[in-house]
């Protein structure tokens, strides 16, 4: 139950953070595009891909980081985390400077990966900022780490989203005052630095034992578990990174800088509904590490049971998601928000983000529990097989299709290796079941998404495409997938184990009332 009431809390500040977050960014992104301009966002998102990418230099260490803290953090093991997170310490202040040697390093080279060199001055230090925004994030950040994995995470969430919207609104200040980019750079390192030292303070008074001078050393056998787990997400880090943050890097080459900062606006949406639906899922992870570190050897039922929750709240949250945005995101960018009809992409570019955000959602229940159950090293080799694939699809269908083809190659890459090769190793490693069961569960629900996705679209074509039609179609997209669903799944325990929850909850609301 203590999980539970964790997992909820976390979740609710989680979701109640990402949404004033996208509020905030959205308002950010008028004012950004009313006093700079499209080859600026093109810019932002070019740096903020290369930086990404340095980032490899941390190798995995945050998630096996993650991993080894929950057992110590289940058995009270004090001196056990003592002795881990001087490791850990040590281990960022390393990557903090790597990254900072390495994008110093990178300085003269990072104009490789523009078709054509913009027209905005000062582009050495804009690039130094973005360096040393990614580098002060790393400072203090171990102590974050403790909080999250202790079940607390909505003590992290809550301090980041204040920090994310007090800097969105001195940006938007400061931009409608100086018109400075480079100002507007300034601001958001001040905050990341800020943000952090927050949240270390907090940890200290958390677990004071963070102050103690007399630590030990860490276990030698801790310690080889830990490295041979780092090597494992190291490979994890390098695929995800090639396959979800090489877009804007490769639209900017193939394609140029003024499509990167069409497609920003897109990612400027999809990219916090992704934000919002990984927090519900790293909010639960650490749940789902203390329950895996509590079961008795042998004993996955439980785990099991807990996995098809997740996994059908994946669908559910996703499938509406989806349906969401293949009704919305065109006339929402078109009449509401940014009011350019020019700054729309194509239709086909339009489904394959959408296709792509749906798979990637739904893989988020398998990653959660290959996270929280140390599952790294048996799909180690599968992120490099992702990457090749990705890296050469892209650039191919980018030759026929454009920008479409960036986001089919990423298609292609999930469908030929993480839609299976993740859950394999999850019943097969983890729960000790075949596979079969996972795929059914999966086709029967995607299937029925699909049919749902075509009624609401049906629906939603027949109230027209207009700035009018906005407020009837969002009434259908909110109403007529939740409904169906509801009908669909009414029978399946799933379904029962949320209702229950929520009654469970309502009724605390109710009697906390009283």
């Amino acid at each position: 139950m203590a999980r539970t009431q964790n997992s909820i809390r976390n979740v609710f500040a989680a979701m109640g953070g990402q949404v004033g977050g996208i509020l905030i960014s959205l308002l950010a992104r008028v004012f950004f595009l009313h006093y700079l301009n499209q080859t600026y966002l093109g810019l932002n998102g070019l740096f903020t891909n290369v930086l990404t990418m340095l980032s490899l230099v941390e190798l995995g260490v945050g998630p096996a980081m993650a991993y080894s803290l929950y057992k110590p953090l289940a058995d009270g093991d004090t001196e056990k985390l003592k002795s881990h997170m001087a490791f850990y310490k040590k281990a960022y202040i390393t990557i903090g400077l790597a990254i900072a040697l390495l994008g110093l390093i990178f300085l003269p080279f990072y104009t490789v990966f523009m078709s054509e060199v913009p027209d905005i001055p000062h582009l050495n230090v804009i690039y130094c900022l973005f360096v040393a925004n990614t580098v002060v994030s790393y400072f203090y950040s171990y102590k974050r780490s403790l909080i999250v994995c202790d079940q607390k995470k909505y003590i992290e969430t809550s301090v980041h989203y204040g920090a994310y919207f007090i800097l969105n609104v001195c940006q938007i200040i400061f931009l409608a005052l100086t018109k400075n980019y480079i100002l507007f750079l300034v601001l958001q390192v001040i905050s990341t630095w800020l943000e952090n030292m927050i949240l270390a303070r907090k940890a200290d008074k958390l677990y004071p034992f963070l102050k103690d001078k007399n630590v030990k050393p860490m276990d030698k056998d801790d310690t080889k578990i830990i490295m041979r787990n780092v090597a494992a997400m190291s490979m994890h880090k390098i695929g995800a990174v090639v396959v979800n943050s090489t877009d804007n890097i490769l639209i900017s080459k193939l394609v140029g800088l003024a499509a990167a900062g069409l497609y920003s606006n897109y990612y400027t949406i999809i990219h916090p509904l992704q934000t919002i639906t990984n927090q519900i899922f790293e909010s639960i992870v650490a749940s789902v590490g203390n329950l895996t570190a509590t079961v008795k050897d042998g004993d996955v039922g439980h785990l099991k049971t807990t996995f098809n929750d997740v996994f059908f709240m994946a669908f559910w949250i996703f499938t509406f998601c989806s349906i969401s945005l293949l009704n919305l995101l065109h006339p929402f960018i078109e009449f509401l928000w940014l009011r350019n009809h020019g700054w729309l992409l194509d239709n086909l570019t339009l489904y394959v983000l959408i296709i792509n955000f749906y798979l990637y959602g739904m893989r988020r229940p398998v990653l959660t529990f290959r996270d929280a159950t140390g599952a790294f090293w048996n799909d180690r080799f599968k992120p490099i097989f992702e990457s090749i694939i990705n890296l050469v699809a892209s650039v191919w269908l980018a030759k026929r299709f454009g920008i479409a083809g960036i986001f089919l190659g990423t298609l292609v890459s999930t469908v030929t290796t993480s839609l299976w090769i993740e859950p394999y190793v999850l019943y097969h490693h983890v729960f000790h079941l075949p596979l079969r069961d996972y795929f059914i569960r999966f086709a029967s629900q995607t299937l029925a998404g699909i049919v749902i996705c075509l009624i609401t679209t049906f629906l939603c074509n027949h109230v027209g495409y207009s700035l009018i039609s906005l407020l009837p179609r969002g009434i259908i997209c909110l109403i007529v997938p939740n409904a169906l669903m509801a009908l669909l799944f009414h029978r399946t325990n799933e379904f029962h184990y949320f209702v229950d929850m929520a009654k469970s909850l309502l009724g605390k609301v109710i009697h906390h009332g009283h």
